[in-house]
């Protein structure tokens, strides 16, 4: 039996370990999700919205406690920590405010004279597999919609958070959800895979890696079932001349720097008109200088570590080939020592079309640099990538800013501000940042039958 083991990146620590599920224990909890939601369903939805708003409030009421796991298990500041739940329990407040409206039938009139309704129903079993970036947040945005639709949410937690899927399995269980209508399974990738293939298993939702996609899209797809992917990005920040420029430099540095860039939606390249770009780049230089690293557990610090050893060997490796292929480092660049995940914050800069620095994801604190002419060649350059998750402008020209969005390639456009998810908003990528859209209307839609009903 494999044991799944709870390491604290900053200290190197092994803080926990548990057990992976036997086959027949994983058995025994699809088929009491199945089970449970036969009843589940029929639910009324002021129930659900009841049992949700107790998730929130269970939520900011041991804000602390998950904070801490969290930041134990995936080395994010303390601070950052906190947001997260805080963030969860708006999701739980938004959709058990909303889910009546966003599941009502909708009325339709048709030319004869006839009448006909879309009613949206659930599904089942859900299964959810999750990243260790944002531990609870992509759980939360995942069952606050899910399980106010009606379906039964069973989640696949990253392996190196296995204290976070406990503890998010125990907010649903505190709360008095029905048991087996949310739980955490502890099992490896491989039996992830066989899961899917269950028929007792409706759909999954995954987020997480472009390669992780494309395992479980195709398991899902030669098994006639749905899939949502929310996968990586490389998100353009583009700075037009006309732009407020200190503002864009410091919120630039949020965007990059949060989560310690370990953020499908934080901003990646900056690509800058060249008449700002010396002082666009003077001033986030000046900004990422005075960022202090220190203990996540610390009130003090502004980042730590990276969530795996492993992780920083992999992104020091990716810089390294783009400095063989010509980039070159403005800022930090130091090479982790063995064993830790400790990683200084990098600026590169005349990185070639070749280079990792240009067409991978960069997932943790590196800023890739770009000087442009003009906006075509900015567009050019933003939209030159596999991945199209977000995108900000800073201009003071909104109507340009407007037209600009129109032309990015990306799920997401934001103007004058740093992509970021939240409740009221559709999220969701195209091209190898995935397909499908979670949060808002459409993230309560995704996991639900919505079937045509005509009134002959």
């Amino acid at each position: 039996m494999k044991l799944i083991q709870s390491i604290n990146p900053w200290t190197g620590e092994v803080t926990k370990e548990f057990k992976s599920l036997t086959s027949q224990e994983m058995d025994f909890k699809i088929d009491l999700a199945s089970k449970s939601f036969e009843n589940w369903k029929s639910t009324s939805i002021l129930e659900r919205a009841k049992l949700m708003k107790r998730a929130g409030e269970i939520l900011r009421k041991n804000k602390e406690e998950y904070a801490r796991i969290i930041t134990l298990e995936m080395g994010k500041i303390l601070r950052e920590s906190r947001s997260e739940i805080e963030k969860c329990a708006l999701a739980c407040d938004y959709y058990a405010d909303n889910a009546e409206e966003f599941l009502s039938a909708e009325k339709i009139n048709l030319p004869d004279g006839k009448k006909a309704k879309i009613m949206h129903q659930p599904l089942g079993a859900i299964l959810a597999v999750m990243p260790w970036n944002f531990p609870f947040w992509q759980v939360f945005r995942f069952a606050a919609p899910t399980l106010m639709a009606g379906n039964v949410g069973i989640l696949k937690h990253a392996s190196n958070v296995p204290q976070c899927a406990i503890a998010i399995e125990s907010v649903f269980r505190e709360a008095s959800f029905p048991k087996g209508v949310f739980q955490s399974l502890l099992i490896d990738s491989k039996a992830t895979l066989t899961l899917l293939e269950d028929d007792r298993i409706k759909a999954v939702s995954l987020t997480g890696s472009e390669k992780a996609g494309a395992a479980v899209a195709s398991t899902a797809g030669k098994n006639i079932k749905k899939s949502l992917l929310e996968l990586g990005g490389s998100d353009p920040f583009i700075v037009l001349a006309d732009a407020d420029i200190p503002k864009a430099a410091e919120i630039a540095v949020q965007a990059r720097m949060v989560n310690f860039g370990q953020s499908c939606i934080s901003a990646k390249r900056f690509i800058i008109e060249e008449s700002a770009y010396d002082e666009f780049l003077k001033l986030f230089q000046e900004r990422l200088s005075i960022l202090k690293v220190g203990n996540p557990m610390d009130e003090s610090s502004d980042f730590a570590c990276m969530a795996r050893p492993d992780l920083a060997s992999e992104l020091y490796e990716q810089v390294q080939q783009s400095v063989e292929k010509g980039a070159k480092i403005l800022f930090g660049g130091q090479k982790p020592k063995a064993g830790s995940a400790e990683f200084s914050p990098t600026i590169l800069a005349d990185i070639p079309a070749n280079s990792p620095a240009y067409s991978e994801e960069l997932f943790g604190p590196v800023a890739s640099f770009f000087k442009v002419k003009n906006t075509t060649e900015a567009i050019r350059i933003a939209n030159d990538t596999a991945f199209g998750l977000g995108a900000s402008i800073w201009t003071s020209d909104l109507k340009r800013g407007e037209q600009l969005a129109s032309e990015i390639e990306s799920g997401a456009v934001f103007l004058n501000s740093m992509v970021a998810s939240q409740p009221t908003l559709p999220f969701g990528g195209i091209k190898k940042s995935g397909f499908g859209r979670e949060l808002g209307r459409q993230g309560i839609l995704e996991f639900v039958n919505s079937k045509t009903v005509y009134l002959g």
